[in-house]
């Protein structure tokens, strides 16, 4: 049976990103957050060959440290004609300076050498895994997708990583394109669209009392 969570809960990451969605989805449940960086922790060094394992390792660290729940995502771009990749190592592309026009760049590079020009061709889906991770050892874990194609040129310069490269099926408009609200604002309000908000609704439902 899972466990519901109550205030407060350290949000495991170090992206600025990363951090105001996660807030933007807690919110109506009235948790108080502070983040890994905040609280100056570590980051784990990421081992794991999956996005869910990736994400344990962040919130199992952060529990263990902060001495309260904690509540991490591992999550990535997946490029059918790149087998899989960028993936668990969507982070790691962008390099030390968190370049993304780079890492898109790269990506775009890759995807002309194997003759990837249509939209057929240039499948792609983004995933994410959510855990909670208490000091008690206890963990719950979640997982969300949203599948697309990987446009060129990127477009917007909302959102984040290689938001601007991604157009979910179904819209015309890009990740980047999108605002807090389109991308992943809950029911009723929003369509939960995101990778991180279809996630965050299975996790709500089992593990959330709202406000």
């Amino acid at each position: 049976m899972s466990r519901k969570l109550t205030s407060p809960v350290v949000i495991a990451t170090h992206n600025p990103g990363k951090l105001k969605e996660m807030r933007d989805l807690l919110a109506p449940y009235g948790i108080a957050t502070q983040s890994a960086g905040e609280l100056g922790l570590a980051e784990p060094e990421e081992t794991g060959k999956t996005f869910a394992a990736n994400a344990r390792i962040k919130a199992v660290a952060a529990a263990s440290a902060s001495g309260t729940a904690a509540f991490a995502d591992d999550s990535g771009l997946v490029v059918d004609a790149l087998d899989g990749e960028p993936g668990i190592h969507s982070a790691r592309w962008a390099g030390p300076d968190k370049d993304f026009r780079a890492a898109m760049n790269r990506i775009q590079t890759l995807l002309i050498e194997r003759g990837a020009r249509t939209p057929e061709q240039r499948r792609a889906h983004f995933v994410a895994v959510l855990c909670l991770a208490w000091p008690d050892g206890h963990i719950e874990e979640f997982e969300g997708r949203v599948d697309g194609v990987a446009v060129w040129p990127p477009r917007g310069d909302k959102g984040f990583g290689y938001d601007p490269l991604f157009r979910p099926d179904g819209f015309d408009r890009t990740f980047g394109e999108m605002n807090t609200e389109e991308k992943h604002g809950l029911p009723p309000q929003g369509q939960g669209l995101s990778h991180r908000a279809r996630a965050f609704i299975k996790l709500a439902e089992a593990c959330f009392t709202r406000a």
